[in-house]
């Protein structure tokens, strides 16, 4: 009976080993992940047309600086790179790995702005307050982006003033995109609008109307979705 036991403790202590071994060979057991530091403010505004110079960044693994790669995105009009030209929010990413893989990120969001007169052009930069249903939700939310479309059309980052996209966190899945303003006179308020939808949630958003205050340097947008919900956003232009 002691041989058979001590026969079972052998085999048990050789699979433990043997188990041991395969799982940790060629494997570090510490490994210190990158440490991304980010110069600078995270969030920047840049005049389209105009220039920008990256604070920088730096990357290290355990004390020793490791190599960095950034990467950047338009969020509403595309794009894989930093466009100066073209009016978007753009997320700037730098990524750096570590010796055993692991990698680490940090980001940077740049909007790039064409700022309008509101007389001439109602491109802009806009924080947001919105009523819904004739009640208060949002207010100063930022940020809703207007720009020029190449056939001179007006964009809004999102119709409903970022209500979904920013106001209740949904993210940028829950924008209601499409929304294009063709003005006829700004200084007389004759728009027409595009109906347009809820990214995330669908539904067809209608009876869009628009005014500009070049006073105040306000737009005014309602629309009606067809959930049962009116809009009425009230956006405010940022000056950089």
């Amino acid at each position: 009976m002691k041989k058979f036991n001590l026969t079972i403790l052998g085999l048990a202590f050789l699979l433990f080993s043997a188990c041991n071994k395969e799982t940790t060979a060629d494997k570090s057991r510490v490994t210190n992940y990158p440490l991304i530091t980010v110069v600078g403010d995270n969030v920047v505004f840049v005049p389209q047309g105009g220039t920008y110079t990256d604070p920088g960044v730096s990357a290290t693994e355990n004390g020793a600086e490791i190599e960095v790669t950034t990467t950047a995105s338009g969020a509403y009009r595309g794009g894989s790179s930093l466009d100066l030209s073209k009016a978007d929010c753009y997320d700037v990413t730098y990524t750096a790995t570590n010796a055993d893989g692991f990698d680490g990120s940090s980001e940077r969001r740049v909007y790039v702005v064409e700022t309008g007169d509101m007389v001439n052009s109602i491109a802009g930069l806009y924080t947001s307050t919105i009523v819904r249903n004739g009640d208060p939700k949002f207010s100063n939310l930022e940020y809703v982006l207007v720009w020029k479309n190449d056939d001179g059309t007006y964009e809004f980052s999102c119709g409903f003033g970022g209500y979904y996209e920013i106001g209740t966190g949904y993210g940028l899945g829950y924008k209601s995109g499409g929304c294009v303003v063709t003005a006829t006179s700004i200084p007389l308020n004759t728009y027409s609008i595009t109906d347009f939808s809820n990214d995330g949630f669908g539904g067809a958003i209608t009876d869009a109307k628009l005014t500009a205050d070049p006073v105040t340097k306000t737009l005014n947008l309602t629309c009606e979705w067809s959930y049962g919900y009116s809009f009425d956003v009230e956006l405010t232009q940022v000056a950089l």
